[in-house]
């Protein structure tokens, strides 16, 4: 009696041993957390992040508060996390072009192995854009006019100058370089033409709708589905890309149960409808869920090809 009762409370212990870590990971978050954007609010990575905030909330039962830090094209951010606890209650949502490119042309405080990319929930839908006011509205219009015209070009990262800089090398053009926080900042200069031509990494979506602005060309690789008719730089005879995901980004060496969490919330986001219709019915980025090994491999890949093409 007395040994079926010891092997009934050690079989008891041991069911309770097994399922720990499930209830340990239930359990994680047990306060607030804070979304890094390297980006000043009222662009798309902003628009997007506010909204992806609320629906992780919902998973995680947590507040998820947005803490804007915007600069060198959200390496400011980086910087940031970098420096930040590896406990998962501050992770950075936006693109990956910071460790992708950035530390290529400019001395950082981060490397790509500082992080982990936990998911993807959107393509990024680079552009460049003018107001529908000026009097060139194509981008080989553009390169037209600035052939005969010095012009101004908002930038927002490294990258997207970088680009632009050497297209006006290599054609000619009296150019120069205004530079901005986000697509909160841009979008004034050019609607306002005091730029004539821009970047945008989607905040473009608000105001293409109202007739107010144009995308000239688009830096991704590949067509916007949203903006059929508009070429990309590659199909216009510039060798150049930006290839950018929207991702949930944290320090490396989080805990495997914070990971498991914040992936879990990031799955679910791509699923509510509220994310899908922000982000596809606001910004015009296609909702995506990609998980984190193809990420990691996404992130070095993308690196790879950009130092080579750099190389060059």
């Amino acid at each position: 009696m007395k040994r079926r009762h010891l092997i009934a409370a050690t079989a008891a212990l041991a069911a309770g041993l097994v399922a720990a870590p499930v209830a340990m990971a239930d359990d994680w978050p047990t306060r607030p957390l804070t979304m890094v954007i390297g980006f000043a609010p009222g662009g798309s990575t902003d628009i997007q992040g506010r909204v992806l905030a609320n629906v992780m909330e919902e998973y995680l039962g947590q507040p998820v508060n947005v803490v804007n830090q915007p600069g060198g094209g959200s390496a400011v951010a980086f910087t940031r996390l970098a420096n930040t606890a590896a406990d998962g209650y501050t992770f950075l949502f936006g693109g990956t072009t910071a460790l992708t490119f950035t530390p290529i042309i400019t001395e950082v405080e981060y490397e790509i192995d500082n992080f982990e990319y936990l998911a993807a929930v959107a393509v990024g839908q680079n552009a460049i854009v003018t107001s529908a006011e000026q009097p060139f509205q194509t981008f080989d219009e553009i390169i037209e006019h600035g052939r005969e015209n010095p012009m101004t070009y908002a930038q927002q990262t490294a990258l997207d100058e970088a680009i632009i800089r050497a297209i006006a090398a290599e054609e000619g053009l009296d150019l120069a370089i205004v530079p901005t926080g986000g697509g909160g900042g841009m979008a004034p200069l050019v609607l306002g033409r005091e730029v004539d031509f821009a970047y945008s990494g989607g905040t473009h979506a608000q105001y293409t709708p109202t007739g107010e602005m144009v995308v000239a060309a688009f830096m991704s690789a590949e067509r916007s589905p949203f903006y059929e008719d508009v070429p990309t730089l590659i199909e216009l005879g510039y060798n150049y890309s930006i290839e950018d995901y929207r991702t949930i980004i944290v320090p490396q060496g989080v805990p495997d149960n914070v990971r498991e969490r914040l992936i879990g919330a990031a799955e679910h986001a791509s699923q509510a409808q509220a994310f899908i219709d922000i982000t596809e019915g606001n910004t015009f980025f296609p909702v995506v869920f990609i998980g984190q090994e193809e990420m990691e491999e996404n992130v070095r890949r993308i690196r790879a090809a950009t130092e080579e093409v750099m190389a060059d």
